[in-house]
């Protein structure tokens, strides 16, 4: 029986200290519906505008402020085209496929009949005294209002909610498989809904943390401006959030300390601002928001002004976890090219990845590459035939099997077929896009929703790059850790990525402290050994932070230099940022 190192440190739930706003939370329908009353004062008519994030249902808001007595509520999903008309809208960026589609240019007002905007306009304008409601995705397009709240929600509980049976903000599909749901949220609606919250956020009075729905908490806008260029400005960890799979093992649920009644733990968001949340804490409350909302209100600070012109306000390095501890294999995949990804799902650039191990047992190993004399066409026809039931894919025959063991890091440029196998522990850190694996064979299993996951040969074989054989693999993605700088208790390593990926990678060990200068990048860094360290600023910008074993925290490109101590014994840091 394999035993866990665990130090029962790790913060499910870390949180962002905001100063100066102590008691900003307003928690609950009936203390926002007195802060709203207090905002209308005797004004005889006053509209109030509650946009939405896509996920957050009108009704429960508009059931919520039922206090406020309104003498009209309106809803801006009655000015939609119909569900029918939406879909031609958005024809050419859907697809029939289960997973993908093409990434959205349109903007929400796309999604509205002018004429119907118009008329619930006119409608408010013929209401002449009492407090009107407006509510919905897109409300602002309606009216600016006298007084603007924007209701947030993260991306994880929105793919919670589809789970729970809640349909798309643009379709009719409760019985839709999740998958499809989440595609059409990534390739459409969250798209929307960034641009349009991004044109609304210096027009907000109030930003309202929906994630509870029963229980939301309120802000004002000073303070979620404030929360935002304060977090921008020193170290901080996200909320990770955990989820189960076919092929998933007991690593993150021993060392994370996470429920135990869930049969296994397969994945883990710890490091993706666009989809993880941040606490933010005021005082003795908090709330949660999307990381997105600082990318896209203080992103020069946060991403660093070489990575805004590079990518735009996108944060395009991600770290998280895939356990197949105790578990299974991962499908075999390859991931899309930089061109193929562009042409074919509107991305900007593709899903270059690496495996840092975090941990492993003996037989712990990574499929990578191809072997030497591999024939395309029939690699093709075993895969078809494999995925019609007909054989057990000989993955062995194709692919080079490496054994790892921890603190191994594998390279993984896109084009190159691989996955992990089994009673592996690995750290992910790769290009944001996520949701570009094209699984070439699946073990013969079917997901845990008892469907078979998808498959996407076709896509495969366009992507695969058929010279990186045994040689090329084991000289280019294989131990590739070179030492940069040791010293007495002190050692910095170069481990990643290839040449052909846009990410920088660095290993400190110590068991004292160590200094970084960065450039103009932020950092994405995990402590992969040792129990806990402390990250400090040279200057007294920010106070001490720590974190513990296995955390990924995130240092913005404006702390330009900081210190890492050890709190005892010898400490490992992987450390990411974008190459100059």
């Amino acid at each position: 029986m394999y035993e866990y190192h665990t130090y029962s440190n790790y913060d499910l739930h870390p949180m962002t200290t905001v100063k100066g706003y102590d008691g900003a939370v307003i928690s609950g329908y009936d203390a926002i519906c007195m802060e709203i009353q207090k905002c209308v004062g005797n004004r005889e008519k006053t509209v109030v505008v509650c946009d939405l994030y896509p996920g957050v249902k009108a009704e429960t808001i508009a059931d919520g402020l039922a206090g406020l007595k309104p003498a009209l509520t309106v809803f801006s999903d009655n000015a939609l085209f119909p569900y029918e008309k939406l879909d031609d809208i958005f024809r050419d960026y859907l697809s029939d496929d289960r997973v993908f589609a093409y990434m959205t240019s349109k903007e929400i007002k796309a999604c509205f009949d002018k004429e119907k905007l118009k008329t619930i306009a006119e409608e408010i304008d013929e209401t002449e005294s009492g407090i009107i409601l407006v509510i919905g995705c897109g409300a602002s397009l309606i009216t600016a209002g006298d007084i603007s709240i924007y209701f947030d929600l993260n991306r994880w509980e929105c793919q919670l909610r589809y789970r729970r049976g809640d349909t798309n903000w643009l379709a009719d599909n409760p019985s839709d498989a999740v998958l499809a749901k989440v595609k059409r949220g990534y390739f459409i609606e969250w798209r929307l809904a960034d641009k349009h919250k991004d044109k609304l956020f210096h027009h907000m009075d109030y930003i309202v943390d929906t994630n509870n729905e029963k229980q939301p908490k309120m802000i004002p806008a000073e303070a979620f401006f404030t929360a935002m260029d304060q977090a921008s400005h020193k170290p901080f960890r996200m909320e990770p959030y955990f989820d189960p799979g076919v092929w998933g093992g007991q690593w993150m649920k021993h060392v994370c300390s996470l429920p135990p009644e869930e049969e296994n733990y397969a994945w883990s968001f710890d490091g993706v601002p666009e989809e993880n949340c941040i606490n933010l804490k005021f005082g003795d409350d908090f709330v949660s928001l999307p990381m997105m909302d600082m990318i896209l209100t203080y992103p020069e600070p946060f991403l660093g002004a070489k990575n805004i012109a590079r990518f735009g306000r996108e944060f395009p390095i991600r770290f998280d976890f895939l356990d197949t501890m105790d578990g299974q294999n991962l499908s075999l995949q390859v991931h899309p090219l930089t061109e193929y990804i562009q042409k074919t799902f509107g991305m900007h650039y593709t899903q270059d990845e690496s495996y840092y191990i975090l941990d492993a047992k003996e037989n712990s190993c990574v499929y990578i590459g191809l072997k030497d004399g591999v024939d395309k066409d029939e690699m093709k026809r075993d895969l078809e035939r494999a995925q019609k039931g007909e054989i057990m894919f000989p993955a062995e025959k194709y692919v080079n099997k490496v054994p790892v063991k921890k603190h191994d890091h594998i390279l993984i440029p896109a084009g190159t077929v691989h996955c992990s196998g089994a009673d592996t522990m690995v750290l992910e850190i790769s290009a944001t896009p996520y949701i570009f694996t094209f699984k070439l064979w699946d073990w013969g299993r079917v997901g845990l929703d008892g469907l078979p996951r998808p498959i996407h040969i076709e896509h495969g074989m366009n992507n695969i790059q058929f010279n990186r054989t045994t040689e090329w693999v084991m000289n280019n993605l294989v131990h590739q850790e070179k030492t940069l700088e040791c010293c007495d208790g002190y050692k910095k390593e170069h481990t990643g990525l290839h040449s052909l990926e846009f990410i920088e990678t660095e290993r400190y060990t110590t068991d004292r402290s160590y200094s970084v200068t960065m450039g103009d990048s932020m950092h994405v860094c995990n402590l992969v050994d040792g129990k806990e360290a402390v990250i400090e600023s040279f200057d007294g910008e920010f106070e001490p932070f720590t974190v513990h074993y296995a955390e990924t925290f995130i240092i913005p490109s404006s702390v330009k230099r900081y210190k890492v101590k050890s709190a005892g014994g010898e400490i490992k840091v992987i450390t990411a940022f974008v190459r100059n």
